[in-house]
């Protein structure tokens, strides 16, 4: 014994992404908190997106296909790094790196998006792999993604839920209204497994009835236009805004009365977890991990998945009684505070990357 400290082990993430969305917050949150060294392999990214995790002095860089991979991994080889994939082209190509080069391999399951045929294949087949002998750890961040890795048979002693969290942030203080309106934020990208035209089902028939309420969606994507449409066919383009992709949500904290998640499925929604620590009431489907973090009329209000009137009349609740959204927003926080702050969860990620390494060097 030399009384040296032991080598950050080195762990390599591989995620293919179109943009700054959730799972790319997890990951930036995950390699800033959690001890190690990090490196993010981007397979296919905006340079932008590449841009924002090198100004957190995050190391990383694009690479492109399995061949630069494995050229990649096999100049590391002697460090034995252990990779972390994200997604699912990061799962396939981490997969074959780690079968190939006798590497540990641990899969991140954020969510699954199966609505076309192409994704239904994308989910068996990652289920599929998860099975396999090259992957020692699956981590999934809800319960309810946790459960399709079981009923799929993948073996109960790789599966960990670790859900997502956030760094203790000084948050800034809402803006008090002076009630002249009331606003409602559908937040993330505009695609269909999102739903926001089930926010759009719920908002306008609330917008007709409340000449005060308002509502906002922030973010982009391949809906846009028809949602566009849809506001201005309903006559509400002065009252529902789409002001586009949002790099700074500070400002629109202090704005929004309320936040509302219409996802068809999910994860654990890093939105969600922003607005309980900002202490913006939530209205939400009880899809995916949702109802892990939320209870109904404690810390949250619920809905049935897709059932946009019920939604609506969950909204109602929030605009119609202030004293309720107080209190919900209250606990919502508390609940952030004590069950998804990202320093606990990180220390549990640190075990488990440690007993993976071990594991595959014994």
């Amino acid at each position: 014994m030399n009384g040296q400290a032991a080598p950050a082990l080195p762990i390599i993430h591989l995620l293919s992404s179109g943009g700054f969305y959730g799972a790319e917050r997890m990951l930036l949150d995950h390699c800033l908190a959690t001890p190690g060294r990090h490196q993010v392999l981007f397979l296919d990214a905006p340079p932008a997106l590449v841009s924002r995790f090198r100004e957190a002095q995050v190391d990383c860089q694009p690479i492109n296909g399995l061949r630069e991979l494995l050229r990649h991994l096999r100049s590391r080889r002697s460090e034995r790094p252990l990779i972390n994939t994200h997604n699912f082209k990061g799962l396939v190509l981490g997969w074959v790196a780690a079968t190939w080069l006798r590497l540990p391999l641990v899969i991140t399951q954020h969510g699954f998006t199966p609505r076309s045929r192409k994704q239904r294949l994308y989910t068996w087949l990652s289920l599929q792999l998860c099975r396999t002998a090259s992957v020692d750890r699956v981590v999934c961040v809800a319960e309810s993604i946790a459960l399709l890795c079981r009923q799929a048979s993948v073996r109960a002693d790789k599966l960990h839920v670790i859900p997502n969290g956030l760094p203790h942030l000084r948050v800034p203080a809402r803006a008090r209204h002076d009630r002249q309106r009331w606003l409602a934020g559908f937040v993330g990208r505009l695609s269909v497994e999102k739903g926001p035209d089930l926010f759009l089902d719920a908002l306008i028939p609330l917008c007709r009835q409340h000449p005060k309420l308002y509502g906002v969606m922030l973010g982009d994507g391949p809906e846009r236009p028809s949602l566009l449409a849809r506001v201005n066919a309903a006559g509400l383009h002065e009252r529902i805004r789409l002001p586009g992709y949002q790099t700074d949500m500070d400002t629109w904290w202090m704005q929004l009365d309320a936040l509302v998640i219409s996802s068809r499925t999910e994860g654990t929604p890093m939105i969600l977890l922003e607005a309980m620590q900002a202490g913006v009431p939530v209205a939400a489907f009880a899809v995916g991990g949702i109802p892990d973090v939320l209870q109904d009329e404690h810390n949250g209000l619920l809905a049935a998945p897709a059932d946009s009137a019920g939604l609506a009349r969950q909204i109602e609740r929030l605009h119609r009684d202030p004293d309720q959204a107080r209190n919900l927003a209250d606990n919502a926080r508390r609940t952030q505070l004590e069950r998804y702050d990202l320093r606990a969860l990180a220390q549990r990620w640190s075990q488990l990357y440690i007993r993976t390494a071990q594991e595959a060097r014994a």
